[in-house]
């Protein structure tokens, strides 16, 4: 029986085209992105196994996907190919008020997975499962599957990782503030952003909120606050950790690089702060490049940082 990755991530890809600031307004970087693979190719990258579940098209684009995960040790054995619905796309702008994303996602391939489709198995063999709110929001069905393999999670005693990511377009307010509380209760390790869960909880200030996620019962959390560093909490103890400081272009995925840094230097044993600084370090360095991907770091570039702190 073939061994599961210590992380499996399910969501979306998303073919991204990027178009950097500077240019000329019309030539766009063909990259990749979809949170939850930024993820498993972030955690890949600090040298732990990780896989994916999803859907691709029987397109140019999931080709492009399955050569990209074989390329960064990606497991996508599980990975299925829908014979007509397309692999989703994302455009990233820029702009002084930051990154903005706009898609073509509607009925892609991830959109119509469906529990029935779920590899339980390959849940139950991993260390943690990681998934996203952009994953329940995308259809009813993926919400239905992503249940599905917390469920599955849960009963083989496999720890659930969960990214509070908001994204208005797909689904209300209310809804996903519904759907992101009921999944907090039922993750190990909870991972929202400030800016979003100013808006899901109605709170502002960041021990506030992470007091609002640890009394819905996640274990840990990790606030993500951008340039203003990380804050690390379980019900006993609490620790703000400081931003590394870089000259950004580009901040696509850099939430996504701190979820799969943070989880690698959990399961590697870290400390709660230890692996809050590397992962911060490691989110920092990600935003040096365009793409959510392409700047990803590697434990060196991570490491070399840190020994200078």
């Amino acid at each position: 029986m073939k061994t599961s990755p210590a992380i499996v991530c399910l969501g979306e890809p998303l073919i991204e085209f990027n178009r950097p600031r500077e240019g000329d307004g019309r030539t766009w970087l063909q990259g990749f992105g979809g949170d939850s693979q930024n993820v498993a190719i972030a955690a890949a990258r600090q040298g732990v196994p990780s896989g994916y579940i999803t859907g691709l098209g029987a397109d140019w684009m999931g080709d492009a996907f399955l050569a990209l995960w074989k390329s960064e040790g990606v497991d996508a054995s599980r990975v299925t190919r829908h014979p007509s619905a397309p692999t989703g796309v994302s455009f990233v702008t820029h702009s002084e008020a930051g990154h903005k994303f706009d898609y073509l996602r509607k009925n892609s391939a991830a959109s119509l997975m469906t529990p029935e489709g779920l590899p339980v198995d390959y849940i139950a063999g991993a260390r943690f499962l990681h998934l996203s709110a952009i994953g329940q929001a995308i259809s009813d069905s993926a919400r239905q599957t992503c249940d599905a393999a917390i469920t599955a999670a849960r009963a083989s005693g496999v720890k659930v990782s969960y990214d509070t990511n908001l994204r208005l377009r797909l689904w209300g307010l209310e809804a996903a503030r519904q759907t992101i509380d009921a999944t907090i209760a039922r993750c190990d390790v909870a991972l929202p952003s400030l800016d979003d869960s100013q808006q899901l909880t109605g709170l502002s200030a960041p021990d506030a909120i992470v007091d609002y996620y640890l009394e819905l019962g996640a274990p840990l959390v990790a606030l993500k606050m951008g340039a203003e560093g990380s804050l690390l909490a379980t019900p006993q103890k609490r620790f703000r950790v400081p931003a590394h400081q870089v000259q950004a272009v580009d901040a696509t995925g850099a939430g996504d690089t701190f979820d799969g840094a943070f989880l690698a230097r959990l399961l590697a044993g870290d400390e709660l702060q230890s692996a809050g600084r590397y992962a911060n370090v490691a989110a920092a360095l990600s935003t040096t490049g365009y793409g959510a991907i392409a700047a990803i770091p590697r434990p060196a570039d991570v490491l070399k940082v840190l020994s200078r702190a």
